[in-house]
């Protein structure tokens, strides 16, 4: 098994203290703090684990990051257990750095049952095998990244993303905030579906909230810029595995006021959506300039 996929499953193997009480570790980035998708997937793990009937699974997460996670040290995980019904179960999750809560999450998770069902279409975009990964594109542009992170974002990752039409992040110009990208772990995962929906809550965090920069030609990482995730919700539509090619379109409708919006779909290759995303997020300009707006058609 490759390094980088053990390292997700080590992730996403949370170590039990106490009861409903749970302690992840941590994988960097390069941000220099904690991936919020890391966070949202092991806090599902925590509540996951404390809910006894075998035929639940999660419909839909609502996540607040509160503070800038320590990559120095573990996460512990509350879970406080709400309601155990008939065809639901709800969880509350506080994840805990230095005593302190840096992120909430509610949980709701539902026993499968039969009903309507329809779906939005499937864009009509090149497949994954034509599509170059992006970590590739990194790597081929290396010496562009800083060298004190130059080895962390050319590591080896445990998914596999692919946009469609890459967004050059080192000299992005304007562009519709807009973006489709292939995602799967790079290796099979186990059959648990709390591992599949973990893997894809990790995944959905990524570059959901730089969409709403692309408009205004502008990366996460430039200078004058205050860029974090304020909360972040998903709904599980469908089963589905993540070791297998997913398709995530974001769109983000409006940024405003030092906040972006973003929102997200999760294909199939059949062209089935098995889930949604949304997430805003502070864009702030650190120098206090007015932005400038561009009316887009998102």
């Amino acid at each position: 098994m490759a390094r980088s996929t053990q390292a997700l499953i080590e992730l996403l193997d949370l170590e039990p203290i106490e009861s409903n009480i749970y302690r992840g570790q941590n994988r960097d980035l390069g941000a220099g703090r904690i991936f919020g998708g890391q966070v949202l997937a092991q806090a599902l793990v925590a509540a996951r684990r404390t809910i006894e009937h075998a035929d639940r699974s999660a419909h839909s997460l609502h996540g607040y990051f509160i503070l800038e996670g320590d990559l120095a040290i573990p996460v512990v995980y509350f879970v406080d257990c709400l309601r155990d019904g008939r065809s639901f179960t709800t969880r509350n999750v506080r994840a805990i750095q230095h005593g302190r809560a840096i992120f909430t999450l509610s949980a709701s998770f539902h026993r499968t049952e039969a009903g309507l069902s329809h779906h939005a279409p499937m864009p009509d975009v090149p497949p994954p095998e034509d599509v170059r990964s992006d970590l590739d594109i990194l790597r081929g542009e290396a010496g562009r990244i800083p060298e004190s992170v130059r080895e962390v974002l050319t590591q080896d990752r445990p998914i596999d993303f692919r946009q469609v039409d890459p967004y050059d992040s080192f000299d992005p110009a304007p562009r519709d905030p807009v973006r489709h990208t292939w995602v799967k772990t790079v290796e099979p995962l186990d059959d648990n579906p709390v591992h599949h929906q973990a893997a894809l809550a990790y995944a959905s965090d990524y570059g959901i909230l730089a969409t709403a920069l692309q408009p205004h030609g502008r990366n996460v990482r430039d200078k004058d810029l205050m860029v974090a995730s304020l909360d972040h919700s998903l709904w599980f539509h469908r089963p589905f595995r993540a070791d297998e090619w997913l398709l995530y379109v974001v769109d983000s409708p409006v940024t405003h006021g030092a906040k972006g919006f973003a929102r997200g779909t999760f294909f199939t290759r059949d062209g089935e959506v098995v889930a949604s995303a949304a997430q805003e997020g502070l864009l702030r300009i650190r120098t206090g300039s007015p932005p400038q707006t561009r009316e887009t058609h998102a």
